[in-house]
């Protein structure tokens, strides 16, 4: 089992996320660059995120669902930045909140410019995103459009929520992995609302919109409890957690199996290294605690592909069962 294994997806789906995210995510780059900003510091963190963008995980659901309901792709490339933008606010925002220097094997905003730097940018990120999310729902019927920000609203706070109870978790080698859980689930809700825009935005009825919105929030599910998964091959990202934020979930359940002791051993010592990762791995990904956990997302896919039955498009229901059904591939 390789320590140094990363988080790949399928190259067929890897390449249909980066072009679903494309022309979002060159149009929130030249926007945001067009930018007057004095400060010099503020500038060059701006350029180096910007350069640095692999933001994948809500432009692409976006325009998937703005497709799935008939909507012309490139009429959606405005309010796919939006989302860009606002996805950007969050990413950085999270940096900060969880201290992560070093995300990826890239230094963040924060692990570069420091956190008042990354705060600041953040926000102008926010503050862009719901200006333009703004401009671009003007253009829809007016319930439509009171939907829209309500939505986001309501997101922004479950999201801020679920930070906050996180904080109970940090640290705690005895936290409950059924309340992390629940967190995670908290937090799918920013791939949930990308997934509703897209279904509003692209002329979808009211019941394509209810079910891409479901959908979107298992794909969320999945892809947090994915990176839970991979957080645990790469020591950089474990050691980080272990000092700033909550265990990987699937430590968090092993913890409860019959590996507890040697598994609180290697936690226990002040740096993990790669060799520490291979037992680890060992203990945790065989314990009966992880089989289920599995067996818990196979659900959610099972779930998922019984949701989009309806959908019309063939190319889009394809396409959705593929994302999710990737979100379990080399676990």
């Amino acid at each position: 089992m390789n320590p140094k294994k990363s988080d790949i997806l399928s190259k067929i789906i890897l390449e249909t996320l980066r072009e679903k995210s494309r022309k979002g995510l060159e149009h929130a780059r030249k926007t945001m660059l067009t930018e007057k900003i004095e400060s010099h510091v503020i500038r060059t963190a701006l350029e180096y995120y910007v350069t640095n963008w692999g933001i994948l995980t809500h432009p692409a659901p976006f325009l998937i669902a703005y497709e799935a309901v008939g909507g012309n792709p490139n009429e959606a490339v405005e309010t796919q930045a939006a989302v860009v933008m606002l996805s950007a606010a969050l990413d950085i925002h999270d940096d900060i909140i969880d201290k992560s220097i070093v995300k990826h094997g890239k230094p963040t905003v924060v692990g570069k410019f420091g956190q008042d730097i990354a705060l600041l940018l953040g926000d102008a990120f926010f503050v862009k995103g719901f200006t333009l999310l703004g401009v671009c729902a003007a253009k829809l019927a007016e319930g439509k459009r009171n939907e829209v920000l309500q939505i986001v609203k309501k997101a922004m706070y479950e999201v801020g929520d679920a930070h906050a109870l996180e904080f109970d978790f940090r640290g705690k080698i005895n936290a409950d992995p059924e309340g992390y859980m629940k967190i995670l689930k908290m937090k799918a809700v920013t791939t949930e609302v990308s997934m509703q825009l897209g279904a509003i935005f692209g002329g979808g009825t009211n019941r394509e919109i209810k079910i891409l919105t479901k959908y979107g929030r298992i794909l969320g599910t999945l892809a947090a409890l994915r990176e839970e998964f991979i957080d645990m091959f790469e020591s950089q990202e474990l050691n980080q957690r272990i000092q700033n934020e909550c265990l990987p979930l699937p430590i968090l359940y092993a913890l409860q199996g019959e590996s507890s002791e040697e598994i609180r051993k290697i936690l226990s010592k002040k740096r993990i290294t790669d060799d520490d990762i291979y037992e680890l791995l060992e203990l945790v990904l065989g314990s009966e605690q992880i089989k289920m956990l599995k067996k818990k997302m196979a659900y959610l896919i099972k779930c998922s592909n019984e949701l989009i039955s309806e959908v019309k498009d063939r190319k889009s229901k394809s396409l959705l069962v593929q994302l999710t059904k990737s979100m379990i591939e080399d676990l």
